[in-house]
Protein backbone atom coordinates (compact mmCIF):
# COMPACT_ATOMS: atom_id res chain seq x y z
CA UNK A 1 0.00 0.00 0.00
CA UNK A 2 1.41 3.39 -1.01
CA UNK A 3 2.39 5.75 1.79
CA UNK A 4 2.02 9.52 1.92
CA UNK A 5 5.77 10.02 1.55
CA UNK A 6 8.69 7.61 1.16
CA UNK A 7 12.42 8.25 1.00
CA UNK A 8 14.30 6.54 -1.83
CA UNK A 9 17.80 7.98 -1.63
CA UNK A 10 19.83 10.95 -0.48
CA UNK A 11 23.42 12.04 -0.79
CA UNK A 12 26.05 14.66 -1.56
CA UNK A 13 28.66 14.86 -4.31
CA UNK A 14 31.46 17.13 -5.41
CA UNK A 15 31.39 16.35 -9.12
CA UNK A 16 34.41 16.14 -11.37
CA UNK A 17 34.60 18.49 -14.39
CA UNK A 18 31.98 17.56 -17.04
CA UNK A 19 30.64 14.68 -14.93
CA UNK A 20 27.19 13.76 -16.23
CA UNK A 21 24.24 11.49 -15.61
CA UNK A 22 21.76 10.31 -18.25
CA UNK A 23 19.88 10.55 -20.41
CA UNK A 24 17.82 8.42 -18.01
CA UNK A 25 14.33 7.97 -16.60
CA UNK A 26 13.55 7.64 -12.87
CA UNK A 27 10.58 6.02 -11.18
CA UNK A 28 10.48 8.60 -8.37
CA UNK A 29 11.04 12.31 -7.69
CA UNK A 30 14.51 13.76 -7.14
CA UNK A 31 15.54 17.21 -5.97
CA UNK A 32 19.14 18.30 -6.52
CA UNK A 33 20.34 21.46 -4.75
CA UNK A 34 23.60 23.16 -5.80
CA UNK A 35 25.90 24.17 -2.95
CA UNK A 36 28.66 25.47 -5.22
CA UNK A 37 29.76 25.51 -8.87
CA UNK A 38 27.72 25.31 -12.04
CA UNK A 39 26.17 22.85 -14.48
CA UNK A 40 23.31 22.25 -16.85
CA UNK A 41 20.04 20.33 -16.61
CA UNK A 42 17.88 19.12 -19.52
CA UNK A 43 14.40 17.62 -19.27
CA UNK A 44 13.60 16.95 -22.93
CA UNK A 45 11.83 20.29 -23.37
CA UNK A 46 14.25 22.84 -21.95
CA UNK A 47 17.89 23.31 -21.06
CA UNK A 48 18.82 25.20 -17.87
CA UNK A 49 22.22 26.57 -16.84
CA UNK A 50 22.26 26.48 -13.04
CA UNK A 51 24.57 27.58 -10.25
CA UNK A 52 25.00 27.86 -6.49
CA UNK A 53 21.71 28.52 -4.67
CA UNK A 54 19.59 26.86 -7.35
CA UNK A 55 18.24 23.36 -7.76
CA UNK A 56 16.25 21.18 -10.13
CA UNK A 57 13.43 18.70 -9.87
CA UNK A 58 13.43 15.37 -11.70
CA UNK A 59 9.94 13.87 -12.11
CA UNK A 60 9.08 10.19 -12.57
CA UNK A 61 9.03 8.87 -16.15
CA UNK A 62 10.71 11.99 -17.56
CA UNK A 63 13.88 11.59 -19.62
CA UNK A 64 16.55 13.88 -18.09
CA UNK A 65 20.22 14.68 -18.43
CA UNK A 66 22.50 16.79 -16.25
CA UNK A 67 26.18 17.65 -16.43
CA UNK A 68 28.71 19.52 -14.31
CA UNK A 69 30.48 22.56 -15.75
CA UNK A 70 33.92 21.90 -17.19
CA UNK A 71 35.65 24.73 -15.29
CA UNK A 72 33.46 25.10 -12.18
CA UNK A 73 31.85 21.68 -11.61
CA UNK A 74 28.96 21.73 -9.23
CA UNK A 75 28.85 20.39 -5.72
CA UNK A 76 25.29 19.30 -4.87
CA UNK A 77 23.11 17.39 -2.46
CA UNK A 78 20.12 15.34 -3.54
CA UNK A 79 17.10 13.53 -2.16
CA UNK A 80 14.82 11.03 -3.89
CA UNK A 81 11.26 10.38 -2.74
CA UNK A 82 7.75 9.45 -3.78
CA UNK A 83 4.31 8.90 -2.26
CA UNK A 84 0.69 9.97 -2.34
CA UNK A 85 1.48 13.47 -1.03
CA UNK A 86 4.68 14.06 -3.01
CA UNK A 87 3.05 16.01 -5.84
CA UNK A 88 1.07 18.14 -3.40
CA UNK A 89 4.19 19.05 -1.38
CA UNK A 90 6.08 19.91 -4.56
CA UNK A 91 3.21 22.09 -5.77
CA UNK A 92 3.41 24.06 -2.51
CA UNK A 93 7.12 24.53 -3.21
CA UNK A 94 6.25 25.98 -6.61
CA UNK A 95 7.76 22.92 -8.33
CA UNK A 96 6.27 20.69 -11.03
CA UNK A 97 7.08 19.02 -14.35
CA UNK A 98 6.55 22.40 -16.03
CA UNK A 99 8.41 24.37 -13.31
CA UNK A 100 11.42 22.23 -12.36
CA UNK A 101 13.82 24.95 -11.12
CA UNK A 102 14.06 26.20 -7.54
CA UNK A 103 15.94 29.18 -6.13
CA UNK A 104 16.89 29.13 -2.46
CA UNK A 105 19.51 31.52 -1.13
CA UNK A 106 19.81 30.32 2.47
CA UNK A 107 22.07 27.28 2.13
CA UNK A 108 22.55 26.73 5.86
CA UNK A 109 19.03 25.33 6.31
CA UNK A 110 19.35 22.96 3.34
CA UNK A 111 22.81 21.76 4.36
CA UNK A 112 21.67 21.23 7.95
CA UNK A 113 18.77 19.02 6.78
CA UNK A 114 21.11 16.90 4.68
CA UNK A 115 23.70 16.75 7.45
CA UNK A 116 21.02 15.30 9.75
CA UNK A 117 19.98 12.83 7.03
CA UNK A 118 23.58 11.62 6.76
CA UNK A 119 23.62 11.08 10.52
CA UNK A 120 20.76 8.58 10.16
CA UNK A 121 23.37 5.89 9.50
CA UNK A 122 23.98 5.68 13.24
CA UNK A 123 20.37 4.63 13.92
CA UNK A 124 19.44 0.96 13.78
CA UNK A 125 15.83 1.48 14.83
CA UNK A 126 13.41 4.17 13.74
CA UNK A 127 15.71 5.25 10.92
CA UNK A 128 12.91 5.65 8.36
CA UNK A 129 10.92 7.91 10.69
CA UNK A 130 14.05 9.95 11.42
CA UNK A 131 14.70 10.49 7.69
CA UNK A 132 11.09 11.35 6.92
CA UNK A 133 11.15 13.93 9.71
CA UNK A 134 14.00 15.80 8.02
CA UNK A 135 12.45 15.38 4.57
CA UNK A 136 9.29 17.05 5.91
CA UNK A 137 11.43 19.80 7.43
CA UNK A 138 13.18 20.30 4.09
CA UNK A 139 9.79 20.70 2.40
CA UNK A 140 8.78 23.16 5.10
CA UNK A 141 11.80 25.38 4.29
CA UNK A 142 11.16 25.18 0.54
CA UNK A 143 7.45 25.97 0.93
CA UNK A 144 8.17 28.99 3.12
CA UNK A 145 10.73 30.26 0.62
CA UNK A 146 8.37 29.73 -2.32
CA UNK A 147 5.71 31.85 -0.63
CA UNK A 148 8.26 34.48 0.42
CA UNK A 149 9.34 34.82 -3.21
CA UNK A 150 5.71 35.06 -4.29
CA UNK A 151 5.69 31.85 -6.30
CA UNK A 152 2.31 31.58 -7.96
CA UNK A 153 0.45 28.57 -6.66
CA UNK A 154 -2.74 29.23 -8.58
CA UNK A 155 -5.51 30.47 -6.34
CA UNK A 156 -7.74 27.52 -7.22
CA UNK A 157 -4.93 25.07 -6.41
CA UNK A 158 -4.24 26.90 -3.16
CA UNK A 159 -7.95 26.83 -2.30
CA UNK A 160 -8.18 23.09 -2.96
CA UNK A 161 -5.04 22.49 -0.90
CA UNK A 162 -6.41 24.32 2.15
CA UNK A 163 -9.83 22.68 1.81
CA UNK A 164 -8.18 19.25 1.80
CA UNK A 165 -6.28 20.14 4.95
CA UNK A 166 -9.46 21.39 6.59
CA UNK A 167 -11.37 18.21 5.72
CA UNK A 168 -8.48 16.11 7.01
CA UNK A 169 -8.64 18.07 10.29
CA UNK A 170 -12.39 17.43 10.54
CA UNK A 171 -11.99 13.72 9.86
CA UNK A 172 -9.46 13.44 12.68
CA UNK A 173 -11.23 15.67 15.19
CA UNK A 174 -15.00 15.49 14.56
CA UNK A 175 -15.49 13.26 17.61
CA UNK A 176 -13.92 15.85 19.91
CA UNK A 177 -15.09 19.24 21.06
CA UNK A 178 -13.76 21.55 18.36
CA UNK A 179 -14.37 25.01 16.97
CA UNK A 180 -13.94 26.35 13.47
CA UNK A 181 -11.28 28.65 14.92
CA UNK A 182 -9.31 25.54 15.94
CA UNK A 183 -9.39 24.40 12.32
CA UNK A 184 -8.32 27.80 11.02
CA UNK A 185 -5.45 27.95 13.51
CA UNK A 186 -4.28 24.46 12.57
CA UNK A 187 -4.26 25.30 8.85
CA UNK A 188 -2.78 28.76 9.37
CA UNK A 189 -5.59 30.79 7.82
CA UNK A 190 -7.79 33.59 9.08
CA UNK A 191 -11.24 32.24 9.92
CA UNK A 192 -12.99 34.56 7.46
CA UNK A 193 -10.72 33.43 4.59
CA UNK A 194 -11.37 29.78 5.49
CA UNK A 195 -15.11 30.54 5.34
CA UNK A 196 -14.67 32.12 1.89
CA UNK A 197 -12.75 29.09 0.58
CA UNK A 198 -15.42 26.66 1.81
CA UNK A 199 -18.15 28.72 0.16
CA UNK A 200 -16.19 28.88 -3.10
CA UNK A 201 -15.16 25.23 -3.26
CA UNK A 202 -17.95 23.36 -1.41
CA UNK A 203 -20.82 25.88 -1.46
CA UNK A 204 -21.28 25.61 2.29
CA UNK A 205 -19.65 27.07 5.39
CA UNK A 206 -17.07 25.17 7.47
CA UNK A 207 -19.66 24.85 10.25
CA UNK A 208 -22.24 23.39 7.85
CA UNK A 209 -19.68 20.92 6.53
CA UNK A 210 -18.70 19.86 10.07
CA UNK A 211 -22.34 19.35 11.10
CA UNK A 212 -23.11 17.31 7.97
CA UNK A 213 -19.98 15.20 8.51
CA UNK A 214 -20.94 14.48 12.12
CA UNK A 215 -24.52 13.58 11.24
CA UNK A 216 -23.33 11.27 8.44
CA UNK A 217 -21.11 9.49 10.97
CA UNK A 218 -24.04 9.30 13.39
CA UNK A 219 -26.18 7.67 10.71
CA UNK A 220 -23.50 5.03 10.22
CA UNK A 221 -23.42 4.35 13.96
CA UNK A 222 -27.23 4.06 14.08
CA UNK A 223 -26.86 0.71 12.32
CA UNK A 224 -25.28 -0.66 15.52
CA UNK A 225 -28.43 -1.35 17.49
CA UNK A 226 -26.55 -1.98 20.72
CA UNK A 227 -25.37 1.66 20.80
CA UNK A 228 -27.73 4.02 22.70
CA UNK A 229 -28.38 7.32 20.96
CA UNK A 230 -26.67 9.19 23.81
CA UNK A 231 -23.46 7.23 23.16
CA UNK A 232 -23.70 8.01 19.46
CA UNK A 233 -24.07 11.71 20.26
CA UNK A 234 -20.83 11.64 22.31
CA UNK A 235 -19.08 9.64 19.59
CA UNK A 236 -19.66 12.35 16.98
CA UNK A 237 -18.71 15.32 19.13
CA UNK A 238 -21.95 16.31 20.92
CA UNK A 239 -21.75 16.38 24.71
CA UNK A 240 -25.44 17.26 25.00
CA UNK A 241 -27.72 14.50 23.57
CA UNK A 242 -30.62 17.00 23.35
CA UNK A 243 -28.56 19.33 21.17
CA UNK A 244 -27.54 16.35 19.06
CA UNK A 245 -31.20 15.36 18.56
CA UNK A 246 -32.10 18.91 17.59
CA UNK A 247 -29.29 19.16 15.04
CA UNK A 248 -29.98 15.66 13.71
CA UNK A 249 -33.64 16.47 13.10
CA UNK A 250 -32.75 19.72 11.37
CA UNK A 251 -30.39 17.94 8.99
CA UNK A 252 -32.28 14.66 8.44
CA UNK A 253 -35.87 15.86 8.84
CA UNK A 254 -36.55 13.35 11.60
CA UNK A 255 -35.35 12.60 15.12
CA UNK A 256 -32.57 10.07 15.80
CA UNK A 257 -35.09 7.61 17.27
CA UNK A 258 -37.35 7.94 14.21
CA UNK A 259 -34.37 7.43 11.91
CA UNK A 260 -33.32 4.30 13.78
CA UNK A 261 -36.88 2.96 13.75
CA UNK A 262 -37.10 3.41 9.98
CA UNK A 263 -33.71 1.78 9.65
CA UNK A 264 -34.94 -1.27 11.55
CA UNK A 265 -38.11 -1.42 9.45
CA UNK A 266 -36.18 -1.22 6.19
CA UNK A 267 -33.75 -3.90 7.31
CA UNK A 268 -36.60 -6.15 8.45
CA UNK A 269 -38.48 -5.61 5.17
CA UNK A 270 -35.54 -6.62 3.00
CA UNK A 271 -34.69 -9.60 5.22
CA UNK A 272 -38.29 -10.86 4.90
CA UNK A 273 -38.25 -10.31 1.15
CA UNK A 274 -34.97 -12.18 0.80
CA UNK A 275 -36.27 -15.05 2.93
CA UNK A 276 -39.36 -15.44 0.72
CA UNK A 277 -37.24 -15.37 -2.40
CA UNK A 278 -35.13 -18.24 -1.07
CA UNK A 279 -38.21 -20.31 -0.24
Amino acid sequence: MASDLSMYQWGEEQCKPSHFYGPAVRDHYLIHYILDGKGRYEDGKNRYILQRGQGFLICPDVLTYYQADEEEPWHYVWVGFNGLQAESYLSQCGLSRERPILNYDCQDEIQWCFKKMMESKQYSWGRENYLLGYLHLLFSYLIQEAHRQGHEILREEEGVFYIKRAIDFIEKNYSRKMKIQDMADHIGLHRSYLYTLFKQELHRSPQEYLIQFRINKACELMKKEELPIGYIAHSVGYEDPLLFSKVFKKVMGKSPSQYRQELKFTRSFYCTKASKAIQ
